[in-house]
């Protein structure tokens, strides 16, 4: 049985198609990152699995329960985390208070410890006393991260986590992702990003026009040339 079913997945915004048909499935620990050109649909699919954005067909499985009718918050209680990409933090909270609300997504669950965060995270360490809204932009995506990590999810879906960091920092990022999936948790990224999805995904699938065209192995699909001439307009 895979972590995550995902079955003719179809979104509509305003009426017009964002996603049409989508079907994938997601192994426990395993890595995936949906890559294709702006408006492919990547982010409809991804809000919709969280239950951020209404299904307008189709059905989302995790761990054999169906959740294609739950709320966010009862998809986040089953063990589904999602990082979003404008990150949507609290600015007046502190980093410590961020944690313990993110805690709050584990009900029924045991959440991860806060030592273990702190070590996998010790920028966070150095500002817990810190307001989200005074760290750099660097330190709210570690936060982001944190925030939905310690709620123990067994998968994490990543919406372009490298958005508006400074080159520099994604080193750090892409390190923090992979101690992530070195827990077992299963990841799912979004990403524009080259350097991110060749470094913490082990297969993609390529939408286009909001629809899955493709899936296969990362480097494949980074090196292929007919491939990135159909989907990104390469020459």
């Amino acid at each position: 049985m895979s972590l995550l079913e995902v079955k003719n997945l179809s979104v509509r915004h305003g009426g017009i198609p964002a996603v049409r048909d989508v079907s994938f499935a997601l192994d426990e620990g395993q890595s995936l990152t949906f890559l294709g050109p702006n408006g492919a649909g990547k982010t409809s699919c991804v809000e919709a699995i969280a239950g951020l954005a209404p299904k307008s067909g189709g059905q989302v499985l995790f761990k054999g329960r169906d959740i294609t009718k739950l709320s966010a918050s009862a998809i986040a209680r089953a063990g589904l985390g999602l990082v979003p990409q404008w990150r949507e933090l609290f600015p007046t909270f502190t980093v410590e208070e961020t944690l313990a609300a993110g805690a709050q997504a584990a009900v029924g669950r045991a959440t991860r410890p806060l030592d273990e965060i702190f070590a996998l995270f010790p920028v966070l360490a150095e500002r817990k006393q810190q307001a989200a809204g005074s760290l750099s932009g660097g330190e709210q995506q570690m936060l982001t991260l944190a925030r939905a990590f310690i709620a123990n999810p067994s998968l994490l879906l990543l919406d372009e986590p490298s958005t508006g960091l400074a080159v520099g920092i994604v080193g750090t990022l892409i390190e923090t992702i992979n101690r992530i999936r070195s827990t077992g948790v299963a990841i799912l990224v979004v990403e524009q990003n080259v350097q991110i999805a060749r470094s913490v995904a082990q297969e993609c699938c390529l939408l286009s026009v909001g629809e899955l065209v493709w899936r296969g192995d990362v480097e494949t699909a980074l090196s292929d040339g007919e491939l990135q001439r159909a989907y990104f307009g390469a020459h």
